[in-house]
């Protein structure tokens, strides 16, 4: 092999080594992302709800569900509307209304209430049980309003954000966490944290790299002063 020849390939070797591990970083290391623990709302797709819940498209002190219709809350830490939590009972308005008849001039609506999972709950507190109710209100109320007919106290922000349904949780609304941490060891993440960078192992394994290739190409400059 000729110098020159010697001197691209220990050039390769190394820019190949260096890829290597730097592809290594960025799989072993991925950035912090952002998620919040929230309420997140939901409706039955269709009247009766046999196609299951979709993320609702409006706030719940803005959407008007009609007579027959059901809606869901769900307590989780999610990154977006694309990964929330849905509520883990079915909606099944006839298994919650059946026992509240319908009257002129109102309308029932099933709400379905998913505080979540231990998991998702914020330091020192624990999620109460999932349960149903009845909503009976009138015919231009909204989802809030059904809400707030069967589950009280409603805590709100001052930006209209629901924070907390029947006392849960105590505190906090919306609050950004650490959601590439398994559930159980979420911590609070301070905002724009971006955290997360590569272990000193992979550092080390770099340097190491950078080390043999330098090595390869001092010997293919000493063959060819020869």
């Amino acid at each position: 092999m000729t110098a020159a020849r010697s001197l691209h390939a220990a050039a390769a070797l190394l820019l190949a080594g260096l890829l290597a591990v730097l592809a290594g970083v960025t799989a072993a290391t991925p950035a912090h992302a952002a998620g919040y623990r929230y309420w997140s709302f939901w409706q039955a797709e269709g009247k009766s709800g046999s196609h299951g819940w979709t993320y609702a498209t409006q706030g719940p002190s803005q959407a008007r569900p009609g007579d027959g219709e059901t809606v869901g809350f769900r307590f989780a830490v999610s990154a977006d509307s694309s990964d929330a939590a849905k509520p883990r009972t079915a909606p099944d308005f006839a298994a919650v209304c059946d026992r509240t008849p319908a009257r002129d001039g109102g309308k029932r609506i099933a709400v379905v209430l998913d505080f979540g999972t231990p998991a998702d709950a914020p330091g020192g507190e624990r999620p109460p049980a999932a349960r149903t109710a009845c909503a009976r209100v009138a015919d231009d109320a909204t989802a809030a309003d059904a809400l707030a007919a069967v589950a009280k106290p409603l805590r709100y922000d001052s930006a209209a954000l629901l924070c907390g349904i029947e006392g849960y949780p105590r505190t906090g609304c919306g609050e950004k966490v650490d959601a590439t941490a398994p559930r159980s060891e979420r911590p609070e993440a301070e905002p724009g944290d971006r955290s997360g960078g590569p272990s000193a192992g992979l550092i080390g394994g770099v340097a190491a790299v950078v080390a043999l290739g330098g090595a390869a190409v001092w010997q293919a400059r000493r063959r060819r002063a020869r």
